[in-house]
């Protein structure tokens, strides 16, 4: 059968399983697939950071200019403060036999050398595999989703970053944490969303689909079944109803109801008996052609 996993309205994905799966088993493997979509979508936003302004800084030079940098490394080299003016922006630098393009950080956290349009690209193209892996569109292509794809994307982008960082990038850098697994998720907004295997909890029509049964004890034995269930973390309760009228048809009755309170407006302002002045409104209009006062009529068949 197939499910259509969603997180409060938002749709997820699609997950194919046989109806006399144990929930024990398929309750973990949904939280998998979510969690592993949650890391690509982080992966993708810490490698477009990396691409466009180069690695990480350590976190003591955080705020600090290559210029400021290479300046302290000077003067500690030769024990005394470097005063020399800084040299002038460059538009690309060489490093590791490679040329980077200049492109500082406004935040100041990374060294402000992005990789320049043909190494770029190597990596880019991976970061597009990956984005069309978790992409919500498959929902409305009803294509399923499974756990294989989404790690080869992880591996790939891995790979096309040991192409262009052949020097290895820092055991800081957020793009390495993630793909190793290393990250620390303890102080970040994304943590609210990571689901916990061996706790969370599985909903469908209002019902909790206990661990302890199978997925046929609630929807039935129809393989062909296609039922829409909600993932909770543990403790959260059932999972809030969605509206029964969907954005856009909201959106279409508010307008037609906007429409038709305006018209009830001008017909209010327009209160008056003038109409009663015209000739399709004379009760009369009738009796007075008959006998001749009104305009003249024709019985000649035309």
């Amino acid at each position: 059968m197939r499910i259509h996993v969603k997180r409060s309205e938002e749709s997820l994905f699609l997950y194919d399983a046989p109806v006399l799966s144990d929930l024990a088993t398929l309750i973990p493997a949904l939280a998998q697939l979510q969690n592993c979509r949650l890391r690509i979508t982080r992966l993708i936003q810490a490698t477009e950071d990396l691409l466009e302004h180069g690695i990480l800084k350590r976190e003591d030079q955080y705020g600090l200019s290559e210029e400021q940098l290479q300046s302290f490394a000077e003067s500690d080299a030769k024990g005394t403060p470097d005063a020399k003016k800084p040299d002038a922006p460059r538009k690309t630098v060489m490093k590791h036999g490679r040329e980077y393009i200049v492109n500082p950080d406004p935040t100041g956290r990374r060294c402000g050398e992005a990789l320049n349009e043909e190494l770029a690209q190597v990596v880019t193209q991976t970061l597009v595999d990956a984005r069309a892996a978790i992409s919500p569109d498959l929902v409305k292509l009803n294509q399923p989703t499974t756990l294989q794809p989404l790690l080869d994307a992880i591996q790939a982008i891995k790979g096309a970053l040991m192409i262009t960082y052949p020097m290895g990038l820092p055991e800081y850098e957020p793009a390495r944490q993630i793909i190793e697994g290393s990250e620390d998720l303890s102080s970040k907004q994304a943590s609210k969303d990571i689901l916990e295997p061996a706790t969370c909890t599985l909903w469908w029509a209002g019902k909790e689909l206990t661990r302890d049964k199978k997925l046929a004890d609630f929807v039935g034995k129809n393989d062909k079944t296609k039922v829409i269930a909600k993932l909770q973390k543990a403790g959260h309760g059932a999972p809030v109803r969605e509206n029964p009228v969907d954005e856009a048809t909201q959106k279409q009755m508010m307008a037609y109801y906007f429409k038709k309170q305006e018209e009830h407006k001008k017909l209010m302002e327009n209160n008056d008996d003038d109409y009663n002045n015209s000739q399709w409104a004379d009760p009369k209009v009738l009796k007075r052609n008959f006998v001749g006062m009104g305009p003249m009529m024709s019985w000649r068949p035309r």
